[in-house]
């Protein structure tokens, strides 16, 4: 064949290869084989998209990286900063100071999707944020996340933290086959808090016929966000969906995908080998569609519908409670192993206010042996 028709062919097969895997959708999608990484679908996988509570599966990748190298154990201390404290939420709420266990902050961090939990396990494994998040975009470059980069572990917005579809299946891919010790983690059905119980957000686990995790993600920039899993008869499927309008939009989304998945075999490609395409360099904000038009929701909302004619529409079942659901115990205290980065050497002070002279009385004058703010 002559080479001007060969690159003809190959820019036609590049041009409708998206077509090939998924009928035209709104938003971002990926659906593939977890142990082959093969794709059954996909549609905008290069799509830069923000990841909103997403980023806490580079948070929780890092962590099991730290973990691995013995840097930290799951009985190490994750001490609140007032920083962590002050992240807006979802949150657990704890004071500044407060010490938790890193296994129980890490199950806080991706059942109740706590950004100050998710700030604090940052700060004190990678010493600050800035530190913590070098460390999720240098695991980022060695899975080959191309599209992706991040500035905090919680998620929270900022127009520098972005991913993409094709970029979370690498990252999940890694975290279910390298840490597969983990893996129950990613589906508690909620947590147990004192006299306290805390649904997981993702709708489909305890619900979804063999759904095993992961993640969801809510901010106004990327609308709801979920990745789901689940294994039937041996096999895996993950279903990363970005940008939908509600909780339970994302929920019934991700199963269908997971339906279809099951009854689909995988085409030829892999994540890991699917050409890029489309313009990766743009990332799409949807605050206008869900915060502005409408009131803001939350990452929980799980609303229902009615139809044209202004009647309720059936429940859908990812919206019935769990009846007796299996909560596993959390909180605070039994921190007794190996100190994180941020707690090695460091001093404490108490958090009191610096004295000053009264008012009633002249300040020192200069050459003074009396203690003054700049003498400490």
């Amino acid at each position: 064949m002559p080479a001007k028709h060969f690159l003809k062919l190959l820019c036609a097969v590049g041009a409708v290869l998206p077509l090939l895997y998924a009928p035209a959708r709104a938003n971002p999608t990926m659906l593939f084989d977890l142990d082959t990484g093969r794709i059954i679908e996909q549609q905008d996988a290069f799509q830069r998209w923000y990841p909103a509570s997403l980023s806490k599966l580079m948070t929780a990748y890092v962590t099991f990286r730290a973990i691995d190298a013995g840097e930290v154990q799951l009985d190490s201390p994750i001490k609140i900063s007032r920083h962590a404290a002050a992240e807006p939420p979802a949150k657990m709420g704890y004071k500044a100071g407060s010490v938790l266990r890193l296994d129980n902050a890490m199950k806080m961090m991706l059942v109740k999707s706590a950004n100050d939990i998710a700030m604090a396990i940052g700060e004190n494994i990678g010493g600050s944020q800035a530190e913590f998040a070098q460390r999720m975009n240098a695991e980022a470059r060695r899975l080959g996340m191309t599209g992706s980069h991040f500035v905090n572990p919680n998620g929270l917005f900022s127009p520098q933290q972005y991913t993409t579809a094709r970029d979370l299946a690498l990252l999940v891919t890694a975290i279910r086959k390298e840490f597969p010790q983990y893996a129950p983690w990613f589906r508690i059905e909620g947590l147990a808090v004192g006299k306290n119980s805390i649904p997981n957000y993702n709708l489909l686990v305890g619900r979804y016929p063999g759904a095993d995790g992961m993640k969801t993600g809510f901010v106004c920039e990327s609308g709801f966000n979920l990745i789901g899993s689940a294994t039937r008869g041996g096999r895996t499927v993950v279903a990363v969906v970005l940008g939908e309008s509600s909780g339970l939009a994302r929920a019934e989304k991700v199963a269908s995908l997971l339906d279809r998945g099951f009854a689909t075999q995988p085409g030829p490609l892999t994540v890991a080998t699917l050409p890029s395409y489309g313009d990766p360099t743009m990332t799409h904000s949807m605050r206008a569609e869900i915060c502005e038009k409408k009131p803001a929701q939350s990452e929980a909302s799980v609303e229902g519908g009615k139809d044209e004619a202004g009647k309720n529409k059936p429940k859908s079942p990812y919206q019935v409670k769990l009846a007796a659901p299996t909560l596993v115990a959390v909180g605070l205290g039994g921190a007794t192993g190996p100190l994180p980065k941020a707690m090695i050497g460091r001093v404490e002070y108490a958090d009191v206010p610096v004295p000053t002279w009264r008012p009633d009385r002249p300040a020192p004058f200069a050459g003074t042996t009396a203690t003054a703010e700049g003498d400490q």
